[in-house]
């Protein structure tokens, strides 16, 4: 299975990491798990994983502690697991660095796809986009999942890198909340508006001079973002 996608499961709950290891490898992902934050973290730095799925309430570190750790050295992909459905237990997750939120019970079907989601790259515009695209104050390596703005590289998770190749390979263009939901998280979240505000409000503190009033991305009142990246 040196081929698989790696995916670490971290859940303190004996039932449900077993269901994940099962459904997962039978799906044919490699499956390492961990029953606390701070035992998943220590994984995660000796297996380096393509996916962490990540219960939020658990012993020693719980799921957003786990996730800040995360972000602080990778950009891996990261789904959290979670009883409580409220939306600001969904944004306080996303703000922590989760890229998807489940909420449980959930159906295994559910999950594959949510776990597909998180390890696919977005469809790019192949008809008019190079390795290398510039304008303005940003340059997008394509194949290097490399960004510039100002001469100066930027670090961004995979959905943000996602959102803003979106954004700019759209640049000008009004697009609406449900078109940036459906081409970058897949259709199912068109409805998921909470991830769209999160993930722009992130971008914007990587990329904007003054994330308070933006000039790279600027919200379309009651319809959506317009990007310009000549501002």
């Amino acid at each position: 299975m040196t081929d698989s996608h790696k995916i670490l499961v971290v859940d303190d709950e004996a039932q449900i990491i077993r269901v994940l290891r099962r459904s997962l490898a039978t799906h044919r992902y490699d499956v390492r798990t961990a029953a606390d934050g701070q035992a998943g973290l220590e994984l995660f730095h000796d297996w380096h994983p393509d996916l962490v799925i990540t219960d939020l309430s658990m012993p020693e570190m719980n799921g957003m502690e786990l996730c800040r750790a995360i972000r602080k050295t990778s950009d891996t992909p990261i789904i959290v697991l979670s009883v409580k459905g409220e939306e600001h237990s969904k944004v306080e997750a996303l703000d922590a660095g989760a890229d998807d939120y489940i909420t449980k019970p959930f159906g295994i079907n559910e999950l594959m796809a949510r776990v597909r989601v998180a390890l696919r790259r977005i469809p790019l515009n192949t008809g008019q986009t190079q390795p290398e695209m510039t304008e303005g104050d940003f340059t997008l390596d394509l194949a290097a999942h490399k960004i510039l703005v100002r001469g100066h590289e930027v670090h961004l998770t995979p959905k943000e890198f996602d959102l803003l190749v979106y954004l700019f390979q759209n640049r000008g263009k009004v697009l609406t909340h449900r078109t940036l939901l459906g081409a970058v998280w897949g259709g199912n979240y068109t409805e998921q508006t909470e991830y769209l505000r999160v993930f722009i409000g992130q971008l914007r503190k990587k990329i904007e001079p003054d994330p308070a009033h933006p000039q790279y991305i600027l919200t379309e009142p009651w319809i959506g973002y317009r990007f310009n990246p000549n501002h």
